[in-house]
């Protein structure tokens, strides 16, 4: 079923929808499957002000192409609605947002106008629970233009069965070309410009309540920031596929690093002292 939107929702009312639904005692039972729906919205456009605050955030030149990071959390609103219905089968509070595809079919303008729908897919096991991948796509007069995949956790008790992480052979990090301190700040600045306003980033007593000692940065964040480092050598089509493995504690300092061959970029995010993964990504 398709339900076409007249507007973008809020991501504040989504958030706490989300939040009243986790309390203990409300009696709300997941689904056990994927919602045949999909969720659309016409006409969206960008609003400069916010660009230029989201591209101060992540490292972005200011300019009139947009990041391919920016269109995620133009429609994120959209999937927001998608996963906080109450038949989805995974509940948004505690997620975990374990990886994230982006394909770029071709530069899109800051005037353009953007159509968005949004639909979710393989429900699968997963050695800590189950996961899914979100799907949002982005068109300009019929045109795709923008297609990403989030694949999130959902933590359950009892293990989902599917394959078990190989924590053996972990990727020798890529020479560092650049060092970043990362402040408390990034947490609150970027859930103002994300709409994503998940306490684990924000604060140290929602950190704290799903097992983290401190907030976080956002996955989305840090794929950005990446991006933004190789900004001026990205092809005009590209797929961008990333990996988030351990958190980035606020604060701390990371180290980046990319090696270039004839297929495209290789890159990484790691912990500037100990070298452990924080993000590993490819170029394409």
């Amino acid at each position: 079923m398709r339900v076409e939107l007249g507007r973008l929702p809020g991501a504040g009312a989504l958030y706490r929808r989300a939040l009243l639904g986790a309390l203990p005692g409300t009696g709300r039972r997941r689904g056990r499957e994927l919602p045949a729906l999909e969720l659309s919205v016409a006409g969206v456009t960008v609003d400069r002000a916010h660009l230029a605050d989201y591209d101060r955030v992540c490292g972005f030149r200011l300019a009139d192409r947009l990041p391919a990071t920016y269109l995620h959390v133009l429609g994120f609103p959209l999937s927001l609605r998608l996963m906080t219905a109450a038949d989805f089968p995974i509940p948004l509070t505690g997620v975990v947002h374990v990886a994230n595809r982006i394909t770029v079919a071709r530069p899109v303008q800051v005037g353009e106008s953007v159509d968005f729908r949004t639909y979710a897919e393989n429900l699968r096991p997963h050695e800590r629970g189950r996961q899914l991948d979100v799907v949002l796509v982005g068109s300009v007069d019929g045109e795709e233009v923008w297609r990403g995949v989030s694949t999130y956790l959902g933590k359950e008790r009892a293990a989902g069965g599917g394959p078990r992480r190989d924590r053996g052979d972990r990727p020798a990090p890529p020479a560092f070309s650049a060092q970043w301190r990362v402040t408390p700040r990034v947490g609150t600045d970027y859930a103002r410009v994300s709409g994503d306003r998940n306490p684990i980033h924000t604060s140290k007593l929602g950190a704290r309540l799903f097992g983290f000692p401190r907030p976080i940065a956002h996955g989305m964040w840090s794929k950005a920031r990446c991006l933004a480092a190789l900004e001026s050598r990205l092809p005009d089509a590209y797929t961008v596929d990333v990996a988030f493995k351990l958190p980035v504690p606020l604060p701390s300092t990371v180290a980046f690093g990319a090696t270039t061959g004839g297929a495209g970029w290789d890159f990484g995010l790691h912990g500037a002292r100990d070298g452990r993964p924080h993000l590993v990504g490819t170029v394409r």
